[in-house]
């Protein structure tokens, strides 16, 4: 896709697979953010899709079993997801996914990766994950049993069966290769989970890492990664990556995350490599948020993925 590419919004008011309520209605903070007006003002054409149904815990008998709570319910929404994210993809559009709790990931990632390329096969697309935690629980290793910890791994076919066949795939099966699979920003890992991240063999750039070596360095060798002999890119950002000061509007913040211009650049390198095919932004959660702080920085973050630069116009091929 080219940086001009029509950009189609779809928004997943979901929070079952996350600890804390309130996300659910991160899409709609975005959008009253001026999400759209922003991305219509780079000379984009815009279709608001409206939200994935998703169902409030209220509706719900309960979160069946405990290690992972509301599969089936969340399951069902990343289905009808990746079916629109797909759909989107075919018509030629640039798919920008509002959250909602990082399961969404799943839907997202399924839609992308199952869609067609030119010689009609299955993409194989390059994932960037933007993110405080590495999301590659299993049940077997949550604490919680909440879903919203485990996206990454089940994208790279580990997890509950629900989850891995979501988009039409094989039970177990990879939607992408680790080798295109770059975490940046990681400073909150659970014990378990360490080992999963280790076996899955993806890159993580950890914060230390990202203190002592710069940004800079780190997002040119992400994209060399994430780009290499694939059809594009995904995006997803979690917006607890963000320190907290900047972005407090999260379910689970850990102090120490990456500043504003550090996700700025990574946005803006993404942009300038012109192969970003989807971008999604996850865990804005407004009830924790201050005057609508965090979903307005989103905007902005959405704005330079999609190719806005500090002195206007967009941002130019990589």
């Amino acid at each position: 896709m080219s940086v001009r590419s029509p950009v189609s919004v779809i928004g997943v008011p979901l929070d079952l697979g996350a600890g804390r309520r309130g996300v659910d209605i991160g899409p709609s903070a975005m959008r009253h953010a001026g999400l759209v007006e922003r991305i219509r003002s780079l000379g984009r054409e815009v279709v608001d899709e409206g939200n994935v149904a998703a169902p409030v815990v209220e509706s719900l008998a309960g979160p069946g079993d405990e290690s992972a709570r509301y599969l089936a319910e969340i399951a069902r929404v990343l289905e009808a997801l990746a079916g629109l994210v797909r759909r989107v993809r075919l018509a030629g559009r640039l798919p920008v996914v509002l959250g909602g709790d990082h399961s969404m990931a799943v839907g997202t990632v399924s839609g992308v990766a199952s869609a067609p390329g030119d010689e009609g096969a299955p993409n194989r697309i390059g994932l960037l994950w933007i993110d405080a935690h590495t999301d590659a629980n299993t049940p077997e290793t949550s604490p919680s049993g909440n879903l919203h910890g485990m996206p990454l791994a089940a994208i790279l076919g580990k997890g509950p069966e629900a989850l891995t066949r979501v988009g039409g795939f094989a039970p177990g099966a990879a939607r992408l290769s680790p080798a295109n699979v770059v975490v940046i920003g990681a400073r909150s890992v659970d014990p378990a989970e360490a080992a999963v991240v280790a076996s899955l063999g993806v890159r993580v750039y950890t914060m230390e890492e990202v203190d002592r070596r710069g940004i800079s360095p780190i997002i040119d060798e992400a994209l060399d990664r994430a780009l290499d002999g694939t059809a594009g890119l995904h995006l997803s950002l979690d917006v607890d990556a963000l320190d907290p000061a900047a972005a407090p509007g999260v379910g689970t913040p850990v102090p120490g995350g990456l500043t504003v211009r550090e996700v700025h650049t990574v946005m803006e390198r993404a942009a300038a490599s012109g192969r970003l095919l989807s971008l999604e932004v996850a865990e804005v959660n407004p009830v924790l948020d201050v005057r609508n702080q965090t979903a307005e920085l989103a905007v902005h973050l959405v704005a330079s993925a999609l190719g806005k630069r500090v002195l206007g116009g967009l941002a130019p091929a990589r």
